[in-house]
């Protein structure tokens, strides 16, 4: 099986790392990735869409078809946001652009970075963590051959890829003492990229991944 992948985010700390890890590996055939603004880098299996509303794709749908994996790794902050601001752009643009990209390509893989403590309830006291559970929540709910949910918690970036945040930057040298006092909520970028290749590849049995479960997955 070769994978042919939409990734969104890629402008991002973790979007430009799956990207990379994509870009590398010998079962990934094609990346496409749509963006808001360039992500600088060229490479022979990249295509690139740069489309400022993901909350209306019709001028681009017809590029979206051929596909069999989506990596959804856009996302924003919630601070300074209001619950309806921030569902809007988290659950809302996500949705479409999964109901989209679904109804395209009906035997499409899905995955979808959330973070550690989202609230599958949807009841919880954080506002973030239960907009986050519904779009959880809704997603493993639509028609694809597969979704998985990926929340990582600290991510260690990949060295020399250049959108990383500047607070991971000062933290980076510190995931050795990290990885040993907080093993359930760290990972690092590179395996939450191979990570997303093998459930396309392999499948993996449960159908939402903490830190450990992507760590595994990525072996």
């Amino acid at each position: 099986m070769k994978i042919k992948t939409v990734i969104t985010g890629s402008t991002g700390m973790v979007g430009e790392g799956v990207l990379h890890e994509c870009l590398k590996h010998p079962d990934v055939e094609s990346v496409l990735v749509i963006n808001r603004k360039p992500c600088g880098v060229v490479h022979n299996k990249l295509k690139e869409i740069i489309h400022k509303d993901f909350f209306d794709l019709s001028q681009v749908e017809s590029q979206l078809s051929g596909y069999n994996a989506c990596y959804f790794c856009a996302g924003v902050s919630s601070v300074g946001k209001k619950e309806n601001e921030y569902k809007r752009i988290t659950y809302d643009l996500t949705m479409n652009f999964a109901n989209t990209i679904q109804r395209l390509n009906p035997e499409i893989v899905f995955t979808y970075v959330s973070g550690v403590g989202t609230d599958s309830t949807e009841k919880g006291k954080s506002m973030w963590a239960r907009v986050k559970g519904k779009t959880e929540n809704d997603l493993l709910k639509l028609p694809f051959k597969a979704a998985y949910m990926f929340r990582p918690g600290y991510i260690q970036p990949t060295k020399g890829l250049k959108n990383t945040y500047k607070i991971y930057k000062v933290l980076a040298p510190l995931y050795p003492i990290w990885k040993i006092l907080f093993l359930k909520y760290v990972v690092t970028n590179e395996e939450v990229g191979k990570a997303m290749i093998n459930v396309v590849l392999k499948g993996s049995e449960k159908k939402i991944l903490e830190c450990v479960d992507i760590r595994k997955v990525a072996e």
